[in-house]
């Protein structure tokens, strides 16, 4: 697998597997999911912000945050907010996260008219570097294409280069 290029495919239908190497060492990508000062400063396609990031890391715990389109030139996306929540099942620093992935209002309360996935993700230390293998489990091949229908491959190629992009100043 190329450095720095996402590859996907998905499985039987409804689980959705991304994976991307980055130029950093494992424990450094790990960091970058935890923490809230960390999350806004890359989290989200390009263009858009996160004005509202709280996170309690820890399994039963909730990872609640906002993204607000501020990119003019995205149209009719501009202004937008699209709120989400994680609830933590599984943290294994630094090797593993699983959570239960949301939509939900600002309040925090799930939009059930949006698909939910369980979220799996591998750090893999690669002696230096660290492979992320993101594994979204839908309840159907339907779900999946609903979120890939409103953009989400894209959104998470653009918020994961944004992340690549961070540990490389963090490494300067």
């Amino acid at each position: 697998m190329p450095d720095n290029k996402m590859v996907s495919n998905v499985e039987e239908g409804r689980i959705l597997v991304l994976e991307r190497v980055f130029d950093a060492p494992r424990e450094l990508v790990f960091q970058m999911f935890k923490e809230p000062e960390h999350l806004k400063r890359w989290w989200g396609p390009r263009g858009w912000e996160i004005p509202v990031c709280t996170v309690d890391f820890r399994p039963g715990g909730a990872w609640h945050y906002c993204m607000k389109c501020v990119d003019p030139n995205q149209g009719e996306f501009y202004g937008m907010e699209a709120w989400g929540k994680a609830v933590y099942k599984e943290i294994v620093e630094p090797e593993r996260i699983i959570y239960n992935d949301y939509f939900t209002d600002a309040e925090g309360n799930v939009n059930d008219d949006l698909p939910s996935s369980l979220i799996t993700m591998e750090f893999i230390d690669l002696g230096g570097k660290t492979r992320l293998v993101n594994r979204s489990e839908f309840v159907s091949a339907e779900a999946l294409q609903i979120v890939m229908d409103m953009g989400m491959l894209q959104g998470i190629t653009e918020t994961w280069d944004r992340l690549s992009e961070l540990l490389e100043g963090e490494l300067k």
